[in-house]
């Protein structure tokens, strides 16, 4: 189905690029921050069991996972405020015009994209959701264990940078925009949400994404989906779509 954005330009809704990482309850999945895999088992009662394998009438399971650990997520800004807020209250729209990008983050025991690469690259005018690709994009992104690793993060001087060029969602294929342990100093994460001196109830972070190499920069528009849970984060479903004319 074609869905116009204007008189010429248009979205093909049958051909979406799926770009989040699906959860699973196997010990090689993904998974950070010293957290163990998420566990799907069975309901089971004295007259219940929630599995047809096992000789019951439906498949019926409990999931314990954390959204930040386990499962492409999208974040608000609720993550790092005493005042609750929840993603699912922040997130209104979900069609965005998005820029994709590929960066090599550089340093050698810590790795960072820095502002001069972001700089560097032509960031259109009108883009609300830039999605940011890392190499090596290896698909060992899909059932990495992040966790000690000191994964690739990001400059802190990039966040008011993307501010001031109108930039809302922020999505990265890294369990994290800022270093793994930064004695909970989490500087990205405060100065994209303007925290603790005003927190911005608009902007997300969406983080565990995975760009296949297959898909090239460029321009896009993004649709993104969260479960409607009330939490400062929830998993979500981010797609991309071509535009077309």
């Amino acid at each position: 189905m074609r869905f116009y954005l204007n008189q010429e330009e248009y979205i093909d809704t049958s051909k979406p690029i799926d770009i989040s990482i699906e959860m699973t309850n196997k010990a090689l999945g993904l998974v950070a921050w010293g957290q163990d895999a998420p566990k799907m088992e069975p309901v089971r009662d004295e007259n219940f069991i929630g599995s047809i394998k096992e000789g019951g009438v439906v498949n019926f399971n409990n999931i314990m996972f954390n959204p930040h650990a386990h499962i492409t997520h999208t974040e608000c800004c609720g993550h790092i405020t005493k005042d609750f807020f929840s993603i699912n209250d922040v997130l209104k729209t979900y069609f965005f015009e998005a820029q994709l990008i590929t960066m090599e983050p550089e340093g050698t025991k810590n790795k960072l994209i820095t502002l001069n690469q972001i700089k560097e690259i032509n960031l259109r005018e009108g883009v609300k959701a830039l999605v940011i690709r890392t190499l090596p994009n290896k698909e060992e992104k899909l059932t990495a264990n992040y966790t000690n690793t000191n994964p690739p993060f990001l400059d802190v001087n990039i966040a008011n940078y993307l501010i001031n060029k109108g930039v809302e969602h922020l999505l990265v294929d890294l369990p994290s925009v800022d270093q793994e342990r930064d004695e909970g100093e989490l500087a990205f994460h405060h100065a994209f949400w303007n925290v603790p001196l005003k927190p911005n109830t608009t902007r997300t972070i969406t983080e565990f994404i995975y760009v296949p190499d297959d898909v090239c920069d460029g321009n896009y528009i993004l649709e993104l989906q969260v479960s409607p849970m009330k939490n400062d984060a929830s998993p979500s479903r981010p797609v991309l779509y071509h535009k077309m004319k």
